[in-house]
């Protein structure tokens, strides 16, 4: 690739599942100038050490994939470790790079942002209208910052110093490079391993938290990585002609979504797990649906590849192969 074709590219938090997604993703496409730090190399939260970072590598993308994440356990028990580490990193990237002259970031969001009885599937438009989900709201205030950090900076230097900074909204993720942490993880990694687990000690019964009927959408991790990709390399007219200045931000949704049971049923079907299913209705079930509306994503010409259960063995073969052998 030439140099105008090779961009230096910053992925922040390329360890994570989503950024590790997007490293593969511009590696196979054939980019070559990447840059990446671990967190020993660079913590994200110290200001002072990434203010030196960007004026010494001087990037000309990047993608903002690094955050503090969790599931309902790990955002209603750390709510203000969410709410901290994720304001920090974020407000640090996106100032370093604008003062070190970086024209293109994508910041990574969340469904989460929109309002917890918003109308279904939520549209882009639903932000800010309405309560947010009890559990996470913390995290999804961070999130929200984020989004109206990249349109204030669009505002005020987009002219001056030609800023192009992007914000994707992707619904439930799920895929290798999970969190598969018992307590801590995602409702997909967490119920992986309570399925695999159960399997392997013959258990006779596994119980879910909730009733099961709420639903949600879920997303394999390498489509997320795609619609990044395909976003940033977006012409900035296309992109401007589907957001506005205030709403700059575009949904990534897989565009159906399903219950929790018949997610439940599906992960006992990939793992092989042949006992009872209970559900707990003692505990709390989340919002009662997230589904989110993915029409202008989709009609500028993006869509997915990976089925649910497709990806739910895609997960589960990464799970249990030997490279992630250390969180079992």
């Amino acid at each position: 690739m030439s140099a105008d074709l090779n961009p230096k590219i910053f992925i922040a938090g390329h360890r994570g599942m989503v950024g590790s997604a997007i490293l593969r993703n511009l590696k196979d496409r054939g980019h070559s100038n990447i840059v990446t730090r671990t967190h020993s190399e660079l913590d994200l939260t110290d200001q002072a050490a990434v203010k030196n970072f960007f004026e010494n590598e001087r990037p000309d993308q990047v993608y903002l994939a690094a955050a503090k994440v969790g599931g309902i356990y790990a955002n209603n028990n750390f709510p203000a470790e969410f709410i901290y580490s994720n304001l920090v990193i974020q407000s640090n990237i996106i100032h370093q790079s604008f003062k070190s002259g970086v024209k293109k970031l994508l910041f990574l969001g969340s469904s989460c942002i929109y309002p917890r009885l918003a109308a279904q599937p939520m549209s882009e438009d639903a932000l800010l209208t309405g309560k947010l989900e009890a559990t996470n709201e913390p995290y999804a205030i961070a999130k929200i910052a984020g989004i109206k950090m990249c349109e204030s900076y669009n505002r005020q230097y987009g002219d001056s110093h030609d800023l192009d900074y992007r914000s994707i909204m992707p619904t439930n993720l799920y895929g290798p490079g999970d969190n598969y942490h018992p307590q801590n993880s995602h409702v997909i990694p967490a119920l992986l391993r309570r399925f695999h687990e159960a399997k392997l000690s013959n258990s006779r019964e596994v119980i879910i938290w909730g009733t099961g009927t709420s639903r949600r959408e879920f997303l394999f991790v390498d489509d997320m990585a795609a619609a990044c990709v395909f976003l940033m390399s977006l012409d900035k007219l296309a992109y401007q002609s589907h957001t506005q200045p205030m709403q700059s931000y575009l949904n990534v949704g897989f565009g159906t979504d399903v219950t929790i049971k018949e997610l439940v049923e599906a992960i006992a079907k990939v793992t092989g797990y042949q006992g009872n299913i209970v559900f707990d209705p003692t505990k709390p079930d989340g919002a009662p649906r997230k589904w989110i509306n993915s029409d202008r994503l989709n009609s500028l010409g993006w869509y997915p590849k990976v089925d649910l259960f497709q990806g739910l063995e895609r997960a589960y073969d990464a799970m249990i192969s030997s490279e992630f052998s250390s969180h079992f």
